[in-house]
């Protein structure tokens, strides 16, 4: 899952401009919600992921 978790925050962070606060809590969100996903599969998690961080991500600007 840390793999996916990874790529999840290297590829938002292309996206978005996340202060170092905003991008630990983001993190700590995604690392939360895919902790709960049944899904197994790494490229899958991190699409899931990516899919949360950006419908998620306005709650985490500082």
């Amino acid at each position: 899952m840390q793999e996916a978790i990874d790529r999840v925050m290297l590829t938002y962070g292309m996206i978005a401009n996340l202060s170092p606060e905003a991008e630990r809590d983001l993190r700590r969100a995604v690392t939360s919600y895919l902790a709960t996903s049944a899904e197994t599969d790494a490229n899958r998690l991190a699409v899931e992921g990516l899919r949360f961080a950006r419908e998620t991500a306005g709650q985490f600007a500082h």
